[in-house]
């Protein structure tokens, strides 16, 4: 397939260019489904485990390949959706094949497109394409897949063109540096998961105060959506509320003197982080002695 007919596939909304998926976990099939229910040409599934690529071609309505030069062969556009630690390895093996023209792409949020080395020299196009979206089932969350933010990383040549693919769908899209990744997911990982760690954290104490683990989820999570619909609506600054805020020493204090000393050192460690939002919010208030007593 020459160049011309990529870009005018992509361009027309990708509806003919013939994509195939190498791993058929969650990732793969979630984001098959995803492209076959807008009428995107997905071929099918490849994986090491052929009932893993026959699961996943079943539920996309698509082919299982039993061989992984037989997909290579057949798709204008190779997606790698192995889990990070194989990327590299499929790359070896299929940089080997005739991929001349092809675009081979991942889904790894941390990694860049240079995983595909000298990729150029074999006449094909890398690119790294990440849902910013927490995808935990194979089955059912390609339906929530219309709300993921996507970022594209990779060569310029086409680069544009799956940009207008995915906004074609309905997604939001950024377009970012390769030299960028691991902070873009660094960004990722602090809310998607570093989040849980703080949730864990406060059904610990209400736990602790009596409360059963689901009447404590009870409790914080009106608290939690209301958070982040007034960050969303707000933004930062004018969502900040609490002993910080407003300059309350006694109470930060108090919360930490029943705190355990890994708990205090996290309360602390944010409490800074936050503190310097509050002095923007506030600029006449004096958070000094805060500020000391959160660098003991």
């Amino acid at each position: 397939m020459n160049e011309t007919k990529i870009v005018s596939l992509l361009y027309f909304g990708g509806d003919k260019i013939k994509i195939g998926f190498i791993g058929a976990g969650k990732v793969g099939v979630s984001l098959g489904k995803y492209l076959v229910e807008h009428n995107i040409k997905v071929i099918g599934y490849y994986s090491r485990n052929f009932n893993s690529a026959q699961e996943g071609a079943n539920f996309t309505n698509t082919i299982a390949f039993k061989t992984i030069e037989e997909i290579v062969k057949n798709s204008d556009a190779i997606f790698i959706t192995t889990e990070d630690s194989q990327i590299k390895n499929v790359w070896n093996i299929i940089r080997e094949m005739p991929i001349n023209n092809k675009l081979i792409c991942h889904c790894s949020g941390s990694l860049s497109s240079e995983i595909f080395s000298d990729i150029r020299k074999y006449g094909a196009y890398g690119y790294s394409i990440h849902p910013m979206f927490a995808i935990n089932d194979k089955y059912n969350s390609y339906k929530d897949l219309p709300n993921a933010f996507i970022t594209i990383e990779g060569h310029k040549e086409y680069q544009g063109k799956l940009e207008q693919l995915f906004l074609s769908l309905g997604n939001k899209v950024q377009i970012i540096s390769k030299e960028n990744k691991s902070l873009y997911h660094a960004a990722a990982v602090t809310v998607s998961n570093f989040i849980l760690g703080l949730v864990n954290n406060s059904l610990t104490y209400l736990k602790d105060c009596g409360f059963s683990e689901e009447l404590a989820m009870e409790a914080l999570y009106p608290l939690i959506e209301f958070n982040l619909k007034n960050i969303k609506e707000n933004g930062i600054m004018e969502s900040l509320t609490g002993p910080v805020e407003r300059g309350d020493l006694e109470t930060i204090t108090s919360h930490c003197k029943v705190l355990n000393s890994r708990d205090k050192k996290i309360y602390k460690l944010l409490s800074e982080n936050i503190l310097s939002i509050a002095e923007m919010k506030n600029k006449q208030r004096n958070y000094e002695k805060i500020r000391e007593y959160l660098k003991r």
